[in-house]
């Protein structure tokens, strides 16, 4: 393999997420509305990453495509090297439980089951033992705080407990990237800035990249690169 074929892949596997030209178009009728239009960008393994942008911009929208959830009307997004529009539901699935995580504004733990049964719940699908998936997301609630409270069900948790109960599932897996869709916008200040401050840690410790749709100006500083989605188009946020 010549040098210039290295350093393309090299530099390839150094990115996680790949966006090129991606729109969405959604039609009723005669009736069309663009919500993204020529959206591009790279994430770096272990890079942070902010969305921000007016409600109704489409950022969420944007979220669920490049999470392969929706579809996208043109372009292509490209995680851990597979492109999501060449890849079968069944294979769309792999990619989001291997490389990706999910964290939401509102927790969305299953609630007749434990806080260590929720944590281990993207393990076992992956095919996990139980013992093992177990012993992983001990670790992970251990490490958000919650060590004491894994047989705890998510309505005898606070909402704080809650969300960093959905930080530990959605790194359990060690992702290469999460995307958390306001992932904060429901707690009061002091369990966000917790939140916000154990997501960091944990960009630190494991790697794993980050992108949050946020309308939190403060969170988004404290991310390595902020881009605002504005009438369907996104850009760098010179700031």
């Amino acid at each position: 393999m010549n040098k210039t074929a290295m350093n393309a892949n090299n530099q390839a596997s150094e990115n996680v997420l790949r966006a090129s030209g991606v729109a969405k178009t959604y039609a009723e009728g005669n009736l069309r509305t663009e919500v993204l239009s020529d959206v591009s960008f790279t994430l770096r393994r272990g890079e942070t990453m902010a969305i921000v942008g007016a409600s109704g911009s489409g950022k969420s929208t944007l979220l669920h495509i490049i999470g392969g959830l929706d579809s996208l009307s043109a372009g292509e997004v490209e995680v851990d090297g597979r492109v999501l529009s060449k890849l079968s539901d069944a294979e769309r699935g792999r990619v989001r439980n291997r490389s990706l995580g999910f964290i939401y504004q509102f927790h969305h733990l299953l609630p007749e089951f434990t806080a260590l049964e929720n944590v281990c719940m993207p393990l076992l699908i992956r095919g996990t033992a139980i013992a093992e998936a177990q012993r992983e997301a001990g670790v992970l609630l251990e490490r958000v705080g919650l060590g004491a409270r894994g047989h705890h069900k998510p309505s005898e948790l606070s909402g704080g407990e809650r969300q960093r109960c959905a930080v530990a599932r959605a790194l359990v897996t060690k992702p290469a990237c999460v995307l958390g869709d306001e992932p904060t916008g429901n707690l009061d200040e002091a369990n966000a800035a917790q939140v916000y401050a154990l997501m960091l840690e944990l960009n630190r410790e494991i790697g794993t990249s980050f992108i949050l749709v946020t309308h939190d100006t403060r969170l988004a500083a404290r991310m390595d690169r902020t881009l605002v989605l504005h009438n369907g188009v996104l850009r760098e946020n010179a700031a």
